[in-house]
């Protein structure tokens, strides 16, 4: 195995918006710095102070088109821009009042009226808004990606499956190996718990907003519906692209 750290990507407000990083430093039982912090709650959500389940919150399977935001966290000014093909660039202060106005505003242009309306943002306590309670990290194989890109006769963009960590130089699907073993990635170790199951957020193109390719059948052709897998830290330090990746245990 020569398996390396391909991309470090973040989505500070789940579903809208996606960043690269070159580098960054885990925590032992902790989520991605900044990843999936605020979600845009809607008229049907029912919330309390913590985690909640996606179906609170604007999602990609719902509305296709959001999957096509691209954004950036500024730390020093506590400002996230979001940029989409449609709607355009707006920069927000997410504990501005006036700001999330704006961004219900902005994303008028791109939400359907006919579904629920977006009402604000929701940051929980203690928590980040994954798809799951607990503070994993999702990793994915840049060779798996490849590999169902050929079966689909179309390179498909790895920004579809919104991870976080994307390995080079595995075999494809090797990754699912990796349930209930540790990696080591850089200075960090991560404890693999489970697959991650896809919905149909994956279908859409990152770039126009519009599903194009049925993944979800493409994968069940292979027996199954998961792509990538959860991870915990379970030894914090910083990981940076092109760190060496193995596995220990």
């Amino acid at each position: 195995m020569n398996a390396t750290l391909d991309r470090i990507i973040r989505h500070p407000l789940k579903a809208i918006g996606r960043e690269e990083l070159s580098r960054t430093v885990l925590t032992h039982g902790q989520w991605l710095p900044m990843d999936r912090v605020w979600a845009v709650a809607h008229a049907r959500s029912r919330l309390e102070q913590g985690w909640a389940p996606k179906a609170n919150f604007l999602r990609g399977v719902t509305e296709p088109k959001l999957m096509a935001a691209t954004c950036s966290w500024d730390e020093s000014l506590n400002r996230l821009t979001l940029s989409h093909p449609e709607a355009g660039e707006i920069s927000i202060c997410p504990d501005s009042t006036t700001d999330i106005s704006f961004l219900l505003e902005w994303l008028s242009r791109i939400w359907p009226e006919d579904l629920p309306k977006p009402t604000g943002l929701h940051r929980p306590v203690n928590a980040n808004l994954t798809d799951a309670p607990d503070p994993w990290i999702s990793v994915n194989s840049l060779a798996s990606n490849h590999d169902l890109s050929q079966r689909v006769g179309r390179n498909l963009s790895i920004n579809r499956w919104r991870g976080n960590l994307w390995i080079a130089g595995l075999a494809p699907w090797e990754e699912k190996g990796w349930v209930g073993k540790k990696i080591r990635v850089g200075e960090v170790v991560l404890h693999v718990h489970c697959e991650i199951t896809r919905c149909k957020a994956t279908m859409a193109n990152p770039d126009t907003g519009r599903r194009d390719v049925d993944t979800l059948g493409a994968l069940r052709a292979l027996g199954h519906q998961e792509f990538g897998v959860y991870a915990e830290v379970i030894h914090g330090g910083e990981i940076a692209t092109s760190d060496a990746v193995e596995v220990v245990t």
